[in-house]
């Protein structure tokens, strides 16, 4: 989700934005963010002309990349969070429970206390989920509606702080990672360049 609207979402806003200008704020355009070492910002600029978006565009996309990255994050975490939390609740009774058969196993000398143990924590996750079930109906909810309740909170108090990394990992990357070619979209006589 973040790399698809960080790359393909810029790309073709910025495709649509400075796609049907005319040659007049193409020159405009390339005067005002001249490219470093073109020397040509006193002389009528050949064509192609070279186009450098507005500096804000991609922080822009990276900030809605962000958004997005985070909210499809707490799609699939907050119903799990909640299972989880009740979940929590059991496993200090299995704990105990996995002692008192490992001491069993080793005073009987048997070997399957293993096994024991298998069936124990899957029936704790079945009735971790009939618990949740029955939470939910006593609430007078769907299962649905149970695992999201209080998603949009917990979503928006995620989101800044989401967003940001994303954006210092993209800095970061950029700044220490590989550098690569610039990417140039090539319109009708006039580039369009990103770096």
């Amino acid at each position: 989700m973040f790399e698809y609207v960080k790359a393909q979402g810029y790309y073709n806003f910025v495709r649509w934005y400075y796609g049907a200008l005319n040659e007049d704020t193409i020159v405009l355009l390339s005067q005002k963010r001249p490219v470093p070492g073109d020397g040509q910002q006193h002389e009528k600029p050949r064509m192609p002309t070279i186009i450098r978006p507005h500096y804000a565009i991609e922080p822009a996309f990276l900030l809605l990349a962000g958004m997005g990255a985070s909210v499809m994050q707490q799609t699939v975490l907050h119903p799990l969070s909640h299972l989880q939390a009740e979940h929590w609740e059991r496993l200090e009774g299995l704990d105990a429970k996995a002692r008192k058969l490992k001491k069993e196993a080793r005073l009987a000398e048997t070997s399957n206390w293993n096994w024991r143990m298998f069936r124990a924590y899957r029936a704790a996750y079945r009735v971790t989920w009939a618990e949740c079930v029955a939470e939910a109906k006593t609430a007078g909810l769907t299962m649905r509606q149970w695992l999201y309740r209080g998603f949009w909170w917990n979503t928006i108090r995620q989101v800044p702080s989401t967003s940001a990394g994303l954006i210092i990992f993209e800095l970061v990357r950029r700044k220490y990672g590989f550098g690569g070619d610039q990417v140039r979209i090539n319109l009708d006589g006039y580039d369009i360049l990103l770096n």
